[in-house]
């Protein structure tokens, strides 16, 4: 069988959200099945690291697509011309698009439909794209994958889409997510913050992430608390991060709050499991990966009882109204002065957690991927 796939989101050092979930299925199902032939897809050179098996073929089809009128000019003219010459009996498309120009049959997958819930937090051409062709995205493909069952009654409610059409395909976990040694865990503080413990948040700075009132509680809680604590920041810029900034320059304690940027997993990993905890208080989240790498580091986490945060959690982590400072307050001081609920959390979190793994997200994914031939 011939099996095509959007590779655009396996970039080499950039490869977050999408682009894990990517390569983390791809890398396993294609090793796993090598009686099966595989049409990498990208809209750029590629990088050789990529190309897992020798059943896979690598093509590369400009432009590359990072803008509405790019993704138009991809999806509805360049991939069909790929799709014609090599004839696949099916196309896996892990970015929430497709070809409403090829009738290969396609799996879809859906990460999230937050655009739908919250338009304001994304750019007004691309977030026009995405309202006009994800419910004609969602309708066309034969079938739809979503991370999440929240994400799955989305895509059921707002795109008129029967249950039977759709998989929930969870997502996984990096092996590199572990406990540390507490001599290791020193080691890192030393490295990042001249010793002392903090909290820790992970994911890009962006109004979606509600780095406003995440700052504000964490400045509340050193008041309430007179705790030692940092705030490290993992991630890069987003946009719309003007107000967000705003906010940390108003703080009374912007001394403790350190931005590392972009980090490798290896280090990312390591700033985790080194964490007091992790503050993970998004608006809306498909998923949420950084609470299943905080599990899987022996780090407690408080999160949002809002979207999919709460079936990601489950009992293994405080949950937490983002829209309410005095409540993700509370969950910093609760942790810093009950250590019982931190380990109570920790062993919560290790049965959570069998949930989880990209083992399972790619037998998952493959099961789908059948369905829709």
């Amino acid at each position: 069988m011939k099996i095509a796939v959007n590779t655009r989101f396996l970039l080499k050092g950039k490869l977050e959200g999408i682009g894990v979930f990517t390569h983390e299925s791809l890398q396993r199902i294609t090793r796993a099945h090598p009686e099966h032939e595989f049409i990498f897809i990208f809209d750029r050179p590629y990088h050789p690291s990529f190309i897992y098996s020798s059943n896979i073929i690598p093509v590369v089809i400009p432009p590359p697509a990072r803008h509405p009128l790019l993704w138009y000019l991809w999806f509805e003219w360049a991939l069909p011309i790929v799709l014609r010459k090599y004839k696949p009996d099916v196309l896996l498309s892990p970015d929430g698009y497709l070809s409403l120009s090829s009738n290969v049959p396609t799996l879809l997958v859906l990460h999230d439909l937050a655009f739908e819930h919250y338009p304001e937090y994304v750019p007004g051409l691309v977030g026009k794209y995405y309202k006009h062709y994800t419910p004609k995205f969602a309708q066309h493909a034969q079938r739809i994958a979503t991370v999440s069952e929240y994400t799955k009654r989305d895509v059921m409610q707002l795109y008129d889409i029967a249950p039977a059409k759709i998989d929930v395909v969870y997502n996984g976990i990096k092996d590199v997510y572990k406990p540390l040694t507490t001599d290791a865990q020193q080691a890192v503080r030393n490295e990042y913050t001249n010793g002392a413990s903090y909290l820790v948040y992970v994911g890009s700075i962006h109004p979606r992430k509600n780095m406003v009132r995440l700052f504000q509680a964490f400045d509340a809680y050193k008041k309430q608390t007179a705790s030692p604590d940092k705030l490290v920041i993992i991630g890069a810029k987003g946009w719309q991060y003007g107000d967000i900034m705003a906010a940390y320059n108003a703080m009374a304690h912007k001394a403790d709050v350190i931005f590392l940027g972009h980090l490798e997993a290896e280090q990312v990993a390591c700033l985790v499991a080194s964490a007091r905890a992790m503050a993970y208080v998004s608006i809306f989240e498909g998923f949420g990966i950084p609470i299943v790498e905080a599990f899987a580091s022996g780090t407690p986490v408080i999160t949002s009882n809002t979207s999919s945060m709460p079936e990601v959690a489950g009992d293994a982590a405080l949950l937490v109204d983002p829209t309410s400072v005095e409540e993700i307050t509370a969950a910093m001081c609760q942790l810093y002065q009950q250590p019982e609920t931190a380990e109570a959390l920790r062993q919560r979190a290790s049965v959570q957690l069998q949930k989880f793994s990209w083992e399972q997200t790619a037998q998952k994914l493959w099961a789908s991927l059948m369905k829709t031939v």
